[in-house]
């Protein structure tokens, strides 16, 4: 790989990667807000592996008379395995080995049957451990996704605007699967592993103690090869995890970005990219399955060696008249069956490895601090919708302000425009009326009392937000609308909808307000995703009104329809709008101009343009443009 190839893999694998220290937005075009969701780098090996896997098996209390009765189980299958493989001693010795002696067909055939049945109890002990296990481990694996999902749910904005989509649900996917077939299968092998290789020695040991000095002698071997794949399968299998996690995070990014895609002519380059995070992943892949895969090879030759060394002195025992021939045919075959445990249990260990480098990243999201304040405190409630911000500071990070020393008032039902360049936080101040963040300076207040007296549940049922990219969710009409208050009625909901004019345009849809919506509403145009977003807003009936330029990504035909939807809705509401289209604000009853985080200008639309300041620059600038 060239030098330039290999530091843009670094710089993907780093953007895409795992978890990573919060990096303040840019400043300057498209700032607004930290919307830099990929800023991450790799998680690396466990660090805690105990605490981890403590915190795994905590998940399976619930089961644990369950986990008794399929390690008993376990335990009769490792024990009938080893005692029909036994019972082929005596079955020699007396019907095989006789010399001159009458051949007896009905013992020989007795003594099968008996072998085939003890063989027979270990097929079903087997069968009902797996039906067990497969029970216990998605049960844990439910709760595993059921607490990271109602954890996600607590988690702040800034979280998710420090991760990449793609990352967080490979968190879902990849790194709970691994955890879930260690749970499935790992322990189990683990502990049947054990089982049988005590068990094995101790039959060897029994049958002929010489024999059995060769066998030990080869486990110092048999387990010094294992810890050594092991210890770098350790490493292979993190860096395979990671940079799953890496390319699932672009994939995600280009799918959801994929005609910008191609309005911009970026496929090539995509695919350059993708190639990159693919051939890494690709090259990490094959390592971590090498090292996983050689296990068995090198077990199993290691397993011929101990065989031959054990069949060649047993032949020896055997014509020196110390030893049975049944001895030796048992003996042997234990000898090969010896290592077969260690390479499982060896393998599996990487597996456990594989598991916990997922699970630590899937704690890690459980163990994010929640966000504050999302119950007790004080109700919000009969609000009359007076805001106030008085001396508010503000920076998604200390080393970088955004907002500095903002003061405003709105009284009930006032409609306040913030307008200013890209990047001179007008969204930052809808953010922090919402208290996605909370400020560091200052105070903002709602009939005089300071918002974090509230709690942030109580708050935002108060506050309704019109935002420029709409989310419609796989549902109805109906229930898309019903999400702005859950226990809306339908005549509600087609009342907001007649307000926000969106009630016309749904009854021509095939079902009306049954209409099925999948895609982000895909089979609506953007104008009308945009209605439907208002009557979301409407159907809340909050007192305190946000649009974050909300008419900005339509023609200038569907805005006048989106703008009678948004007249009806703001009237008798406090209303907070940004707009990079002027002419929208025209009617506010007090314009803010915002420029690197001052507001510089205040007034009305007329009292700016006749100061002809920054506002009347912006507004002819517009004007000339339209």
């Amino acid at each position: 790989m060239t030098p330039n190839k290999q530091e843009k893999l670094e710089r993907l694998s780093k953007r895409y990667g795992a978890s990573a220290k919060f990096t303040p937005p840019p400043k300057g075009p498209g700032s607004g807000g930290p919307r830099n969701k990929n800023m991450n780098i790799k998680p690396g090996k466990p660090k805690n592996i105990w605490p981890a896997l403590k915190r795994i098996l905590s998940y399976l209390s619930e089961d644990k008379y369950k986990i008794i009765f399929a390690f008993v189980c376990v335990i009769l299958s490792s024990v009938s395995a080893l005692a029909g493989s036994y019972m082929l001693r005596p079955i020699i010795n007396k019907f095989i080995d006789i010399g001159s002696s009458e051949p007896d067909f009905g013992g020989f055939a007795m003594a099968l049957v008996t072998m085939a049945l003890v063989y027979m109890v270990g097929v079903v002990s087997s069968y009902v451990q797996a039906r067990t296990m497969i029970g216990i481990s998605q049960n844990a694996i439910y709760k595993i996704r059921t607490e990271l999902f109602d954890k996600m749910q607590k988690l702040p904005i800034r979280f998710f605007d420090k991760h990449s989509y793609g990352e967080l649900m490979s968190r879902y996917t990849n790194d709970v699967d691994t955890i879930g077939e260690m749970l499935n299968n790992t322990i189990v092998h683990l502990f049947q592993g054990v089982i049988t290789i005590v068990g094995t020695l101790a039959l060897m040991i029994y049958t002929n103690v010489y024999l059995s000095v060769v066998t030990v002698i080869m486990i110092p071997i048999f387990m010094r090869v294992a810890g050594a794949v092991s210890k770098r399968s350790r490493r292979f299998f993190s860096a395979q995890q990671s940079a799953l996690g890496a390319l699932n995070g672009y994939v995600e990014e280009i799918v959801s970005g994929q005609k910008v895609v191609k309005v911009f002519n970026h496929e090539d380059e995509a695919v350059e990219d993708f190639c990159l995070l693919n051939d890494d992943l690709k090259k990490k892949q094959i390592r971590a399955q090498f090292m996983g895969g050689v296990m068995g090879p090198l077990m199993g030759n290691l397993s011929q060696i101990n065989y031959a060394l054990t069949a060649t002195l047993g032949g020896v025992l055997c014509l020196l008249g110390k030893f049975d021939v049944g001895g030796v045919a048992v003996f042997v075959n234990f000898s090969r069956q010896f290592s077969r445990p260690i390479n499982e249990i060896s393998m599996q260990v990487t597996n456990i490895f594989s598991a916990l480098a997922g699970a630590e990243r899937v704690f890690a999201v459980m163990d994010e601090d929640p966000e504050s304040d999302l119950e007790g405190k004080q109700l919000l409630s009969d609000v009359h919708g007076e805001v106030t911000m008085e001396n508010v500071t503000f920076g998604y990070n200390p080393s970088h302000v955004i907002l500095k020393d903002i003061s405003l008032y709105a009284k009930k039902g006032q409609k306040i425009a913030f307008v200013g360049s890209t990047g001179a936080g007008k969204t930052t101040v809808t953010n922090l009326i919402n208290r996605f963040y909370d400020i560091d300076e200052g105070s903002i207040k709602i009939d005089g009392t300071d918002i974090r007296e509230f709690n942030k549940e109580s708050l935002r049922n108060n506050i309704a937000m019109v935002l420029q990219d709409t989310h419609l969710f796989t549902g109805t009409v109906m229930e898309n609308i019903r999400y702005g208050r859950l226990d809306a009625t339908d005549e509600e909901v087609i009342e907001a909808a007649k307000t926000a004019s969106a009630h016309s345009f749904i009854m021509r849809l095939p079902k009306g307000y049954n209409t099925l919506l999948r895609g982000d509403g895909a089979n609506l145009s953007q104008g009308q995703r945009q209605l439907l977003n208002i009557a979301r807003a409407a159907v809340s009936k909050a007192p305190i009104l946000v649009l974050d330029e909300a008419t900005s990504s339509v023609d200038t035909r569907t805005e006048k329809h989106i703008e009678h939807g948004l007249a009806r809705l703001m009237k008798n509401r406090t209303t907070f709008i940004i707009a990079h289209r002027l002419s929208t604000i025209r009617n506010a009853d007090a314009i803010m101009v915002l420029e690197d985080g001052v507001i510089i200008e205040r007034g009305t639309h007329d009292d700016l343009l006749l100061q002809k300041g920054r506002y009347y620059e912006l507004y002819t600038g517009m004007a000339e443009l339209d």
